[in-house]
């Protein structure tokens, strides 16, 4: 479980006491909340009624299932929960983000919006933050084989990392809307933007290094 800091440690204390439930399970419930985008959760706590589901909108299950107060308790829980990440910048997934394939095979995915990203109420994860601090939080991550990126709109920079080292690329003016790996290595990533299919070979690299840890 990631850890939380001090705020985030304190917000969950506060409505563990408001809620009436234990900060583990409010720090169990912010966490399945965080990883449903903040629109839906999957749980499993006994003090939730062993495991259950919660949608935004009042849709909600619990193990204890004609229990409908502890439902009220945990559906108020979550929808408290939700607009906290809400306002949380980098915490939830925005936007749209095209994931492409070409050629080759391999472990692949891309997501939008900074999620996991820096948050006032976790602790950071080095095995999720290995682009340079100075970037903030990514518009869209990626990953495919042993090669993964992250795009950063606002400051016109695309980080890889491969092997170890993690190279800056400037994106220039082009609006990313996808990427794709032919083969092993960062050298055959492509992407597209308004000019079409763009290699990745064709940016200035800003920046290389060892990936910090």
């Amino acid at each position: 479980m990631q850890q939380l800091t001090p705020e985030g440690q304190h917000l969950v204390a506060d409505l563990a006491n408001r809620h009436g439930f234990s900060a583990d399970a409010v720090t169990h419930m912010l966490i399945a909340v965080r990883n449903g985008n903040g629109s839906m959760a999957q749980f499993s706590h006994p003090e939730f009624g062993g495991g259950g589901q919660w949608m935004q909108g009042g849709m909600i299950m619990v193990g204890d299932m004609f229990n409908n107060m502890l439902k009220g308790r945990v559906d108020a829980l979550c929808n408290e929960l939700s607009g906290i990440l809400a306002r949380q910048p980098g915490l939830l997934q925005t936007g749209s983000f095209q994931s492409q394939s070409q050629g080759g095979s391999g472990y692949q995915t891309q997501t939008a919006g900074g999620y996991p990203g820096q948050s006032s109420l976790f602790v950071p994860d080095p095995a999720t933050h290995w682009w340079p601090a100075e970037l903030g939080s990514p518009n869209a991550t990626g990953a495919q084989n042993n090669v993964k990126y992250a795009y950063f709109a606002n400051a016109r920079r695309l980080a890889v990392e491969a092997g170890g080292e993690c190279w800056v690329y400037d994106t220039l003016d082009h609006q990313i809307g996808g990427f794709s790996q032919q083969q092993g290595g960062s050298s055959s990533i492509t992407f597209t933007s308004q000019y079409g299919t763009v290699s990745l070979a064709h940016l200035p690299i800003v920046s290389r290094g060892r990936s910090p840890r």
